[in-house]
């Protein structure tokens, strides 16, 4: 849904609340305007954001994606889609996407404020991302694990086996970038944690970036600029 010119300048002055709905799995769910970009919050966290949603673009920035022969891109979480948006919008790339999304009234914002805008093919599933990564078994290039109950990454997406399921869907050259919280010194000590202890272990070769209170995990140091 295209931002009215009003609502986009006033944004810039004040966040411009456009709709709050709750749902099974959270309930707050709240999108406004804020600096021209739809945002998507909870009561704890920011899910969304547009090409301002800036762990992912400051990564984005970082990967040698000229160098990369990819089309395939799975996206855990959903949010309001900041990663196809940016993804097409800031760098022009043409992928097509399967976004799995646990939340019906995460889709339903999604679908309503800017999948509909996208020229990007956009799959979308409900489901639990664990359990379809269990069943699952094509291939991407490109995997972005940014599953998260409000502020919280749940266990079970840090065990061994939902790794080992994120790698099994790999293609030969693909990897994977995982979101992690780093604002308070637990959050940072836990995320360096799971990057040591169970990342590398899955992913002997990956990396992780400090970016602006996120620890970013990507698992193969290859692929950056």
């Amino acid at each position: 849904m295209k931002i009215s010119f009003g609502h986009k300048i006033l944004s810039y002055f004040k966040d411009v609340e456009i709709e709050t709905i709750s749902s099974e799995f959270n309930p707050v769910l709240s999108v406004c305007i804020k600096n021209g970009r739809y945002q998507l919050c909870t009561e704890e966290a920011v899910y969304s954001y547009a090409d301002k949603y800036d762990n992912f673009r400051l990564s984005f920035d970082k990967i040698n994606f000229q160098h990369l022969e990819m089309d395939n891109v799975l996206l855990l979480g959903l949010g309001l889609g900041s990663i196809p948006f940016m993804l097409e919008k800031n760098y022009q790339y043409d992928f097509q996407y399967t976004a799995v999304e646990i939340d019906e009234s995460v889709i339903y914002l999604a679908e309503k404020y800017v999948l509909s805008d996208l020229k990007s093919p956009i799959t979308v599933i409900q489901a639990d991302a664990d359990i379809f990564m269990q069943q699952h078994d094509e291939c991407y290039d490109m995997i972005a694990m940014d599953v998260f109950d409000s502020d919280v990454v749940p266990e079970n997406f840090e065990s061994f086996s939902f790794l080992k399921n994120l790698k099994s869907c790999l293609s030969a050259n693909g990897f994977v970038i995982y979101n992690r919280l780093a604002v308070t010194p637990q959050d940072r000590r836990e995320s360096r944690q799971f990057f040591e202890d169970q990342f590398k272990v899955i992913f002997p070769n990956a990396i992780m970036m400090n970016i602006l209170g996120n620890y970013m995990l990507i698992s193969e140091e290859k692929v950056l600029k």
